[in-house]
């Protein structure tokens, strides 16, 4: 970086100035000496190995303090901590020893389900009637009923006549590419008319603009990859994102794919909204982007857009507002009856907005919408080769080709659900969401996180480990969320479960369950709970991130 060769020329001028001077020199001179005269003690051998560890040892920490990393310093010192005492035998085989054990345990259980699978290609290939009989029989395999409606999150609406229309369409445009737009023009208006629907919902005004995306983690990439740009046309080397703790990972994905750095604020601990005091000091000159959430994902909570707009503007930076999980709820809400302070392009300052169509849209998984409120920010995120041999290659996002089908499927639900359709849904989904927190509140023993108003119900207790009601919630069929920092869990509210019951099921289970809990609040928690509690008190993160590797490789196990 620039700063170091600054550094290292004035150290170089400030010795030489010093040097010019005849007393320095017969003082440095004398200690120098006196420096001769104490090393004689030690041999030669000794002086070299001496040296050559202290180097050493002052370059790992110079890499350890100095290095450009995407984490700050007090993560980068903790790490390297635990890597040195990794090193010492009798841990590393601790940790080798439990982490096998773990990784066993996850394997008997993702696996228990799993029927004989096939090594490689049948060497016939089999009937369409034979294929059929092989799905029929890979599906026994589940073994929860997301249609009950004791999911959290997930399944969104999948109501019997949009599943016939997604898959109608999906079957009609099942070969379709948006990467040959002349071979498929019909696919790339459907989808610049789904971007054009998305903004129109978020206010968009006539220079707003965007894409689709495969996903609420590719629109925030996109988005971050966009602000990297800007960053890079400013001069900074390392552009930073500055966020709240509760903000989705995928923007530490971001950071971490395109060598940005990463600076969490965090929360007021009452409300969960972002701490607006710690943004504003967190702000630096390499900081290219403000986030915020409508609402984030643990507990549901809208953060105060206005006022991170606000410090966008004064600051002259962009501010991104995270919706993808709320966002074909959010926009609706003054339309159903609730609520909602302006959070979209209404406000002065906001910059870019995702919104999943995948999720309260309705639309098959995966795809989702990135928005801009300029054309100039937007082109931050394509890709072009103008040099290539194969020709000039250019795209909008990450994916060449992408799937034709799922654009036109989007688009078909979008239609049938009509501005009506959203706003009705959207009254079901934020009362029921209303009424959980509202009765969950009365519970003794639990407490509600903030106050969520749209789509997500947080709790957590100071009486005795959350994850005890977790697993005992299990145990009653339910497939909700644990979340870490602080202990808790949370409901994701669907449309399944708005239907008669499902709400009333899960407050009478989470009372009935928590007073069971409450009964013996010092009793320790076991099975997946406790490796939700436990996971939070060990301060070494690498090992969950080698259980979490480990998990991930379990998953592709035949």
């Amino acid at each position: 970086m620039a700063w170091k060769w600054i550094l290292v020329a004035a150290t170089v001028a400030g010795l030489g100035a010093l040097l010019r001077n005849k007393e320095t020199r017969e003082l440095l001179l004398s200690e120098l000496h006196q420096v001769n005269l104490y090393l004689t003690r030690y041999d030669a051998w000794q002086l070299v190995f001496l040296s050559v560890g202290a180097t050493l040892i002052l370059n790992a920490l110079a890499n350890v303090l100095f290095r450009d990393d995407v984490y700050p310093l007090s993560v980068r010192i903790k790490r390297a901590f635990f890597r040195v005492i990794r090193w010492v035998p009798s841990v590393r085989t601790k940790i080798t020893k439990e982490l096998d054990k773990t990784l066993a345990g996850m394997e008997k259980s993702i696996l228990k389900h799993s029927s004989k699978s096939r090594r490689s290609l049948p060497a016939k290939g089999l009937s369409m009637d034979s294929v059929m009989d092989e799905i029929n029989k890979l599906e026994q395999m589940a073994t929860i009923d997301w249609k009950t409606g004791l999911v959290s999150g997930a399944m969104y609406n999948c109501s019997d006549d949009l599943t016939r229309l997604t898959t109608q369409v999906y079957g009609r445009c099942a070969w379709s590419n948006p990467l040959h737009a002349d071979l498929f023009p019909h696919i790339r208006q459907m989808e610049a008319e789904v971007v054009q629907w998305t903004l129109d919902l978020f206010h968009g005004g006539p220079l707003s603009c965007g894409t689709m995306t495969t996903g609420g983690t590719e629109s925030i990439l996109l988005a971050m990859r966009a602000y990297r740009q800007i960053g890079y046309e400013k001069g900074i080397e390392y552009p930073e994102i500055v966020l709240s703790v509760s903000a989705h990972c995928a923007f530490d994905k971001a950071a971490e794919y395109f060598r940005m750095k990463l600076t969490h604020v965090p929360v007021d601990p009452v409300t969960r909204m972002v701490d607006l005091v710690a943004m504003k000091r967190a702000i630096s000159p390499s900081t290219v982007v403000l986030v915020a959430s409508a609402p984030h994902f643990p507990h549901g909570i809208v953060d105060p857009i206005q006022e991170v707009a606000k410090l966008g503007l004064r600051y002259k930076v962009g501010v991104h507002v995270d919706s993808c999980l709320g966002g074909f709820v959010v926009p609706f809400m003054e339309e159903a009856g609730f609520e909602m302070d302006p959070f979209d392009f209404r406000v002065e300052g906001v910059t870019s907005i995702s919104a999943d169509t995948h999720k309260y849209g309705f639309a098959p998984k995966g795809t989702s919408v990135i928005m801009y409120s300029s054309k100039s920010i937007r082109r931050m995120q394509y890709f072009v080769a103008s040099d290539w041999t194969g020709g000039v290659y250019a795209t909008p996002s990450i994916c060449g080709s992408r799937a034709g089908s799922l654009i036109a499927a989007t688009w078909a639900t979008l239609l049938y659900m009509g501005r009506n359709g959203y706003v009705e849904s959207t009254k079901k989904i934020v009362t029921t969401t209303q009424k959980i927190a509202a009765e969950l509140s009365k519970v003794p023993g639990v407490y509600v996180l903030g106050s969520p108003k749209v789509n997500v119900v947080g709790v957590a207790s100071k009486e005795f480990d959350i994850f005890r009601v977790y697993e005992k919630l299990i145990e009653r069929g339910w497939h909700i969320n644990g979340l870490q920092f602080p202990s808790s869990i949370h409901l994701c509210v669907t449309m399944l479960h708005t239907k008669d019951g499902v709400a009333d099921k899960f407050v009478r289970d989470v009372s009935e369950v928590v007073a069971q809990v409450a009964s013996d609040p010092k009793a320790a928690c076991g099975g997946v709970g406790a490796m939700y509690g436990v996971s939070q008190t060990i301060p070494d993160r690498s090992v969950i991130n080698e259980i979490a590797e480990g998990f991930i490789d379990i998953l592709y196990k035949c």
